[in-house]
């Protein structure tokens, strides 16, 4: 890609990125004359015309800031340049003022999944060992390696093995405010549809987080409480492990009667985040996932997104969006929580951006938000969901959660999400053993640099070689076939990273 090359979201903006690989050197000349007056990184934002200092500037038609001083047609406009704003004021959002209305429904399409005597479905056939105590955790992951080893091979039609184990259930105010929600999310972790109902469990015995106040359901009454360590019966670690796998075995002889059969679009409930996000990520990766998340919710299926630092500057968008009043009035209410949350921990959302974002072109996090929410689409928003609780309906919903990769993708799963999309800009090689993970790269160098770890490549809208609704069909379909049972490639390394419990509540 020789010529220069940059992209502007809208016809309002005063400044575009640069496509080209590598950058482009000073006195590079776009076509249309605009001359760089010094060298800017691919991915970093270029002035269109002269802004004079104290006035917006302007990126996907929405002020990023304001100009710290003057900044001269060509310039490199860099993190330094641009104010901060305030964040907007959440009394002041538009409540559902531009409701989409329904898009035509997509009939007939469907993935081979697992279902459910619940009515869900299953992306994955997986044997989970639930825990109460991070406490039991190596004893856990003990017994699933010999699962794995021993077991799996006799039963398969079993994917696989999950110990979901994490740093909760003692040594916490488990009574305390926010409490609430580590807890929730332990079980709803547990009564993921990839579960399919046979998931065991584990627990120490003197713990905070008792049995009984996860509250499972799917633990029979002839099978009341899978394995605890302290039992007298127990007289050695080999005994405890022997219990385990004896338990396990039971599961997996129902798990692996189990077979993929035919299930509509509908019983999907897709996840979308961004990790690693650039200036890239907002006009190739995230439209292109939005676009997928409109053709999921005209199949009929549940689509989330999150991340609430990196919709805050941008809730405006997304409130006008909202089905009706209530729905959008919820969607204040989380952010309202985290602003709150926030300042008691002594930060705000300027917090959230990373060296990388910044690296990658992003200048702050209302730079950072505008591209994020580009995952949502164009659907009006149905529902809005807090952490640890389940969706149950159909359509857009917003999930409440933090920008941390793992905390959110550990939400999402509690949420009951049985396929994860994860756009990325920098790259990373996240994965859940939960879920399989579509991986989609903002841009081309990224996919050919790390082939054998991103699924999707989305660089070719920059580069003009697919456009946004050819991307988004295929990144459609892609998620078909993942659902289907082709690995990612997340899946086919084994990259799973920790679950990771989002507690906001005090640490005894």
């Amino acid at each position: 890609m020789n010529q220069p090359l940059y992209v502007r979201v809208h016809p309002r903006d005063n400044v575009a990125i640069v496509v080209n690989d590598g950058g482009l050197p000073a006195g590079a000349l776009f076509a249309c004359g605009l001359e760089l007056l010094e060298a800017v990184p691919q991915g970093h934002k270029t002035a269109l015309a002269d802004i004079d200092a104290g006035q917006p500037v302007v990126r996907y038609g929405e002020v990023l800031g304001l100009a710290a001083t003057r900044i001269a047609r060509g310039a490199w406009v860099r993190e330094e340049l641009i104010d901060l704003p305030e964040a907007p004021p959440l009394d002041r959002m538009p409540l559902a003022t531009a409701t989409p209305a329904p898009q035509p429904a997509l009939e007939g399409f469907t993935f081979d999944g697992y279902r459910n005597t619940d009515g869900s479905a299953g992306t994955r056939n997986l044997l989970g060992i639930t825990t109460t105590v991070q406490c039991v955790a190596p004893t856990v992951e003990f017994a699933a390696e010999r699962i794995r080893r021993e077991l799996l091979p006799r039963f398969p039609n079993v994917d696989g093995v999950v110990a979901l184990t994490h740093t909760y259930g003692c040594g916490v105010a488990i009574n305390a405010p926010h409490a609430e929600i580590p807890i929730r999310t332990l079980r709803n972790l547990a009564l993921n549809p990839n579960f399919g109902g046979e998931v065991m469990a584990v627990s120490l015995g003197c713990e905070k987080l008792q049995p009984a106040r996860l509250g499972l359901p799917i633990l029979r009454d002839d099978e009341p409480f899978a394995v605890r360590l302290q039992d007298e019966e127990h007289r050695c670690f080999g005994d405890m492990v022997a219990a385990i796998l004896r338990f396990a075995e039971k599961r997996l002889e129902r798990l692996n009667a189990r077979t993929r059969v035919p299930c509509p679009a509908s019983d999907l409930v897709v996840g979308l985040q961004c990790g690693g996000s650039d200036a890239f990520s907002g006009v190739t990766a995230n439209p292109a996932a939005g676009f997928a998340a409109d053709l999921l919710v005209r199949a009929g299926a549940t689509v989330m997104f999150s991340e609430v630092t990196e919709v805050r500057d941008a809730v405006h968008l997304l409130s006008a969006r909202a089905a009706n009043e209530e729905v959008a009035r919820a969607l204040l209410r989380e952010m309202a929580w985290y602003d709150d949350y926030l300042r008691r921990g002594g930060a705000d959302r300027s917090a959230n951006p990373t060296p990388g974002n910044k690296r990658g072109g992003l200048a702050n996090i209302v730079e950072k938000a505008l591209g994020s929410v580009a995952k949502s689409g164009s659907s009006a928003l149905s529902a809005v969901v807090a952490p640890g609780e389940r969706v149950t309906g159909k359509g857009l919903t917003f999930l409440a959660t933090p920008a941390s990769d793992f905390i959110c993708g550990t939400l999402q799963l509690a949420a009951g999400m049985n396929l994860h999309v994860f756009t990325t800009g920098e790259g990373t090689p996240y994965g859940l053993a939960m879920a399989p993970v579509v991986k989609v790269s903002s841009r081309t160098a990224l996919a050919a640099r790390w082939p054998d770890l991103i699924d999707f490549d989305a660089g070719r809208i920059a580069s003009g070689e697919a456009t946004l609704e050819q991307a988004g069909w295929d990144l459609f379909r892609l998620i078909l076939a993942a659902a289907s049972g082709r690995k990612t490639w997340s899946e086919h390394w084994g990259l799973n990273n920790a679950l990771a419990l989002f507690n906001p509540a005090p640490v005894t």
